[in-house]
């Protein structure tokens, strides 16, 4: 069955408290939105600030192959005749080809909020819907707080939903605004409106009872085909209900069409993207779109995942465009040390001794507070030192860093000696920071001897405090990332001083990079084994 998507995140996922998007970021959004196949684009309230007044100006120029644009409003005031309201004025101006407006349908709004008759509410539906008609648009009529209204006043509730459908609306939109309501209950509700009404009904769900997804496919289950939702579970409060999950739960679960199992493949980046614009990290546990969704960690699971997959995935990671990782920890068996090996092509070239060596290895440094799954690189590093134990490509001899301020700036300069093939190299420089000033000297030693490291860049750096109790003087663990133009990895460094924990992931991303290039210069693979032979 062909269910409609509704994607509201460019106006209720703007509601969380952490989510905003500027009028480029919306733009954008729309247009990803409509690649992926949404039948509605949601864009915001033209009425109610000048960001969106603005969007739907521009938005005029967007070249939708397949979504809807729609603008979002309320009824008209009940002091206003509808041709005079400016909020059904701003929902004309924006000229989209739908409008989804909003009415009351719990009498305790009706009484308290608007201070109107529940007759007079029925108007203010009516006319709106009817106005909007009239003009040209489809209209969505969303049933603002509906569950918490018919369980007050089902006569009302549902006396609404029929001032809007013969009123001329195209879908009837069941709202749970206040995410209260559980499954059980808003599936006999939705069912009952089923019952009542033809035509397309929707759903649209808040997540404060953590159930805005399961009663969105409640519903569907119920009879609905018409979903609303936001992307990453953006929303007011707690959110709404999550469009990816969504997506992946109706296509791959209940055997619905959405936008189609072609597209779904694109479910985790298009997730990531809005993410990425909302300067918000996409949750690693979030279901199908995560870093996490198809991780694997105890060594019994992993095990189970390299014989077939299906024994811990409920789906395979690239229907929804995501994929399998496999993580290492002081939980990991040799199954998860044999998927790294593999992943890096190296399964063959290690003994079953080296295997439990490394195992060992990794164990010890996780329990020291070293975290290798989110530094491959650092694994990486460890896989080819014990795949040539006898190869020591330069020795670091010390290292110093000192500070000095006049009370405005601050001049940081670092010493680095190191003891390579062709002798001891020293080097002396200022930087921006610690960090930087160890790079520059580190590189500077091994210049001459390995150029290719010049290609080696930082491109993210992070510490996180591992023993909070201890204040200042707690553990910590720094996570760095490189880049050489190729490709990226992260290593990672800890110590109870910050810049220790640094050089030591600097070590290790440098030494990486060097061991790579023995693999792939001879020349430098010769000067290496000459130069181990007489050690």
């Amino acid at each position: 069955m062909k269910i409609f998507t509704f994607d509201t995140t460019l106006r209720d996922g703007t509601q969380g408290e952490a989510v905003s998007f500027s009028v480029d970021d919306k733009l954008v959004i729309a247009q990803k939105l409509d690649e992926l196949g949404i039948d509605y684009i949601e864009g915001g309230w033209p009425g109610s600030n000048p960001r969106d007044k603005e969007f739907f100006s521009r938005a005029r120029d967007l070249q939708l192959k397949h979504s809807k644009l729609t603008a979002f409003g309320s009824t008209r005031f009940a002091r206003n005749p509808v041709h005079q309201d400016s909020n059904v004025r701003n929902l004309l101006e924006a000229g989209t080809p739908v409008v989804s407006i909003f009415g009351k349908s719990w009498d305790l709004h009706t009484q308290r909020a608007l201070g109107i008759t529940e007759d007079e509410n029925i108007a203010l539906i009516s006319e709106t819907v009817s106005y909007l008609i009239q003009h040209g648009k489809e209209v969505v009529y969303d049933a603002e707080h509906f569950f918490d209204g018919y369980i007050s006043n089902p006569s009302f509730a549902l006396r609404t939903l029929e001032a809007a459908q013969k009123a001329g609306a195209s879908v009837l939109c069941l709202c749970d605004t206040n995410g209260g309501t559980l499954p059980g209950r808003l599936v006999e509700i939705f069912a009952d409106v089923r019952k009542r009404f033809d035509g397309i009904i929707g759903i649209h769900c808040h997540n404060d009872s953590d159930v805005a997804v399961a009663n969105t496919l409640a519903a569907v289950e119920a009879g609905a085909t018409h979903v609303q939702g936001c992307f990453n579970g953006y929303g007011e409060r707690c959110g709404n209900a999550n469009m990816a999950s969504l997506l992946a739960n109706l296509e791959l679960k209940l055997g619905h069409t959405t936008i189609g199992p072609e597209k779904l493949t694109h479910l985790t980046s298009v997730a990531r993207f809005i993410a990425e614009l909302a300067n918000l990290s996409v949750r690693n546990d979030q279901p199908y779109v995560g870093r996490s969704a198809f991780a694997h960690k105890g060594g019994v699971h992993v095990s189970a995942v390299l014989k077939d997959s299906a024994t811990y995935e409920h789906v395979r990671p690239d229907t929804v465009g995501n994929r399998q990782r496999v993580l290492l920890s002081d939980l990991s068996g040799r199954s998860n040390i044999l998927y790294k090996l593999k992943q890096h092509g190296l399964v063959d070239r290690l003994s079953d001794a080296s295997h439990r060596e490394l195992l060992e290895r990794i164990k010890q440094m996780e329990f020291m507070g070293y975290e290798l799954e989110a530094a491959e690189g650092t694994f990486e590093l460890l896989v080819r030192e014990a795949l040539h134990p006898n190869l020591n490509l330069f020795e670091v001899v010390n290292y110093e860093v000192a500070m000095k301020s006049n009370g405005k700036d601050v001049q940081t300069t670092a010493t680095v000696t190191l003891k390579a093939q062709d002798g001891i190299h020293s080097a002396t420089a200022n930087g921006h920071g610690p960090m930087n000033a160890l790079d520059l000297c580190l590189r500077q030693c091994l210049a001459q001897l390995y150029p290719a490291i010049s290609n080696v860049r930082l491109t993210d750096y992070k510490v996180r405090v591992l023993d909070t109790k201890k204040g200042t003087a707690a553990k910590v663990r720094v996570l760095v990332e490189w880049s050489d133009n190729r490709r990226s990895w992260a290593t990672v460094g800890v110590s109870d001083n910050v810049i220790s924990a640094s050089w030591h992931a600097l070590l290790d991303a440098i030494r990486l990079e060097l061991m790579r290039l023995v693999e792939k210069d001879e020349a430098i693979e010769r000067a290496v084994e000459d130069y181990c032979w007489g050690v």
